[in-house]
């Protein structure tokens, strides 16, 4: 068996001490990223009963799973990831990449033609550890979040989507205020502090 480096040894580590991984174990979350919006619902509420709601990237399920007890039975969740995600009651999933037309349109026939209220996205990238290779391939996704709300959204909507601090960051800020009335970066406390993800929240979707 290879060797672990240091920094994935480190990882490794503060993964297996961190509060907010234990909590999510003790809780019966798939995931750690849940707490992060639970902490923008919080203060935000961009959740509520019967929401309707598209989760991009929702593997293995941490934001759906809030999203749907939000929800409490009502509205509607639609999931989408390239990888497989276990069934969540609640929550209906499609598996395949929202670029291609044939994935689209299955998430499309699950919300019945119907606009949503709120697009999610926690999307990131395979990490290089580059920032040159890193940083365009988050913008990228972060962009490709923004056009699908475009297409969903009900007038009034909202957008929560995950952004990486550096080159490009500052444009899609600029671009959202172009489509949503209140546009505000949030970075809840379970995102540890040395990573450079930072929230787009962006309210009351404009028709473009």
């Amino acid at each position: 068996m290879p060797k672990r480096s240091k920094s994935s040894s480190r990882w490794l580590s503060e993964h297996a001490n961190d509060e907010y991984v234990k909590r999510a174990q003790k809780e019966g979350w798939r995931s750690r990223a849940v707490f992060k919006l639970a902490q923008i619902q919080e203060s935000e509420r961009i959740l509520r009963p019967g929401i309707r709601c598209v989760d991009l990237g929702s593997a293995p399920g941490g934001w759906s799973q809030y999203a749907a007890r939000i929800a409490g039975g009502k509205g509607r969740i639609v999931a989408t990831d390239i990888l497989s995600m276990e069934a969540i009651p609640g929550v209906e999933f499609v598996q395949g990449d929202f670029r291609e037309e044939s994935v689209l349109e299955q998430i499309l026939q699950r919300l019945a033609a119907d606009k949503v209220d709120l697009v999610l996205s926690d999307m990131a990238p395979n990490m290089a550890g580059i920032d040159a290779v890193d940083q365009p391939r988050s913008m990228y996704l972060a962009e490709l979040a923004i056009e699908f709300a475009d297409r969903v959204l009900a007038p009034g909507g909202d957008l929560l989507v995950k952004l990486f601090q550096g080159a490009g960051f500052e444009q899609v800020i600029k671009d959202a205020r172009t489509r949503y009335a209140r546009v505000v970066t949030k970075k809840p406390k379970a995102s540890r502090t040395r990573s450079p993800e930072i929230y787009l929240l962006a309210r009351q979707f404009r028709m473009v």
